[in-house]
């Protein structure tokens, strides 16, 4: 490989960066415990955390690199198509159709920025992450709904929607692949259920209303 086509493709990497840098500001629905909107790059970071932590506990040998890329690629298309929040999909299912025309579009584009390095690869692992189609996707997808409840837990309770309330206890179908999932599952479901305690809900009411509009 010459230097001038390791110049190219160095030169197409820090474009894709810049663009990346977007997911620096480009804010989430949650709220961090000081306050402050959490950003997509925020969520991204913590999701790495916790596949390296979690990792030796899985009941199977897992590409960690794989998982950790999966992970770092799996939001970038939002630097360009923004966050849609999960509550406006589920509100309006126009808003998902929008939401997924504009990923596809953005992922081709990624692609294409990095046609000379590894922009096939960064492609293959966004559509193994939305397919959940190997045990790594399987473990990153449960890793990020994980990531978002947990996230909530740290939060004012006044920041949460009413319908957050009910999202909380229908993670488990997202886990149930992995024991270690399950228990990890079962510990940041029981802090979303004390936050809500003590805030003076009624939990057995909402789990009810959880299970019947959303498994």
């Amino acid at each position: 490989m010459t230097n001038q086509i390791k110049i190219e493709q160095l030169s197409a990497i820090l474009e894709v960066l810049q663009l990346a840098e977007k997911l620096k500001f480009e804010l989430r629905h949650s709220w961090l415990s000081n306050g402050r909107q959490e950003s997509v790059a925020e969520h991204t970071w913590r999701m790495s955390l916790m596949a390296v932590l979690i990792e030796p506990l899985l009941g199977k040998k897992i590409d960690l690199a794989r998982l950790l890329k999966m992970i770092i690629i799996h939001d970038l298309v939002e630097a360009e198509a923004g966050d849609v929040s999960v509550l406006d999909q589920i509100r309006n299912p126009e808003i998902k159709k929008i939401k997924l025309k504009n990923e596809e579009k953005a992922i081709e584009n990624i692609r294409e920025m990095l046609s000379k390095s590894n922009g096939q690869e960064i492609y293959d692992l966004f559509y193994e992450f939305e397919e959940k189609s190997t045990f790594e996707a399987k473990v990153a997808n449960a890793i990020d709904k994980l990531e978002v409840q947990l996230q909530h837990n740290h939060a004012d309770i006044n920041t949460w929607e009413e319908i957050e309330y009910d999202l909380s206890f229908v993670i488990g179908k997202h886990v149930q692949f992995d024991e270690t999932f399950t228990l990890l599952k079962d510990l940041i479901e029981k802090q979303a259920e004390q936050k809500l305690q003590i805030a003076g809900f009624d939990i057995l009411e909402i789990r009810d209303r959880a299970l019947t509009n959303f498994n």
